[in-house]
């Protein structure tokens, strides 16, 4: 029995008309997929031979702002005490959870009464972390940084 094609062609844009529709309600952005995401953040640190430090920063992520805070040590050569705001990228996320955790740095710098000062993170979970800023007080560093972020 022969196949009526204007039947044939009703039938073909009705499956397309389904398969767009199905696309726009499913939302064809996967959930796995990775996003970038806004940090801002302000530490206070200071050192002899180890230093440490801690604040506190916001990530803002897919439209939600999510508050955590920054521990962190550092080995080397680092003498002064700063405080620094840090406004960067943190890129690689795949869930919010993946953003948390230990992060590892080496670098240097320096500052005598003020300056800018950057950073490059990463941890095990794929995330980097790029920030940079202006410091204030007086250090100066060269070390291995491990930095610690946990969500409040």
């Amino acid at each position: 029995m022969p196949q009526n094609p204007e039947r044939r062609n009703v039938l073909r844009r009705f499956i397309l008309a389904a398969l767009a529709l199905a696309a726009v309600a499913l939302d064809v952005t996967p959930s796995l997929a990775q996003a970038t995401g806004q940090v801002r953040v302000k530490i206070v640190k200071a050192g002899l031979l180890v230093g440490g430090g801690a604040g506190s920063g916001e990530l803002i992520w897919r439209g939600h702002r999510y508050p955590f805070r920054v521990s962190g040590v550092s080995f080397g050569i680092t003498a002064g005490a700063t405080v620094g705001r840090f406004d960067g990228w943190a890129s690689g996320i795949r869930h919010v959870g993946d953003f948390a955790g230990s992060y590892s740095s080496v670098g240097g710098g320096a500052a005598l009464v003020g300056g800018i000062n950057g950073v490059h993170l990463r941890n095990d979970k794929g995330v980097t972390i790029v920030l940079q800023g202006p410091k204030a007080g007086m250090e100066f560093a060269a070390n291995l940084s491990q930095i610690t972020i946990s969500m409040k």
